[in-house]
């Protein structure tokens, strides 16, 4: 592999994005959520009136849909999403749109093309064991039900919305469910992978956690 390639999977909520993102700028490598570009595409799906259940309209849609990365920032058919694709809308409707098999090959393709000759960081849920099976580096990042719902409870309450710890925990909880049952690509630690749980630690200590496994590993990055 040409270009170096960090793989950092997890469920929802446990830190992974936070953690990504802060490596990418730590070693000046390109930072891709692919979690992000599932929620553009259920963004697209919603801005059409398409039923999210209607598998075959959610793949036609995916077909005709571009999705990229530049500086850092998610563009949907060349358009800035960073701030809708985190509506609440997109949070219950995106475990549905990416359990479909061919919209995960779709997407595939373009987190692969959106890596192409760059050094990247990539997070999500099948980052290690599909997309780039043979990473440089593959970490598992993970907490508890409970840490991942206070935390996106905090999140809520930080943009002036209404926020319900139970509800909150509860789509969490069936986020993982969708996630790890699904036929295609579930969510599952790849064998080679790190795992870390973020449970009461810090983003720096688990940021530390992540470089000294790193440097243990001995590759070069």
């Amino acid at each position: 592999m040409n270009n170096k390639v960090i793989a950092i999977d997890g469920p929802a909520g446990a830190g992974k994005s936070t953690i990504a993102r802060k490596l990418a700028k730590l070693l000046n490598y390109t930072y891709i959520d692919s979690g992000a570009m599932y929620r553009a595409l259920t963004l697209k799906v919603l801005l059409q009136d398409a039923d999210v259940q209607d598998q075959d309209a959610v793949v036609r849609i995916a077909a005709e849909t571009d999705i990229d990365f530049h500086h850092n920032s998610i563009f949907l058919d060349g358009r800035n999403v960073d701030q809708e694709i985190r509506e609440e809308g997109i949070n219950r409707n995106v475990s549905c749109i990416a359990a479909v098999p061919e919209v995960r090959r779709i997407m595939v393709e373009l987190q692969r093309k959106a890596s192409k000759g760059k050094n990247v960081v990539m997070d999500g849920r099948d980052v290690g064991t599909v997309i780039f099976p043979n990473a440089s580096f593959k970490f598992f990042i993970t907490a508890s039900v409970e840490e991942r719902a206070l935390r996106r409870y905090a999140e809520t309450l930080e943009k002036n919305s209404q926020a319900d710890l139970e509800d909150i925990k509860l789509q969490i909880e069936q986020r993982d469910n969708v996630d790890s049952t699904r036929v295609d690509s579930p969510l599952r630690m790849a064998e080679d992978a790190t795992c870390i749980d973020t449970t009461g630690k810090t983003v720096e200590q688990v940021l530390e956690e992540v470089i000294k496994s790193m440097n243990l590993m001995g590759g070069e990055y």
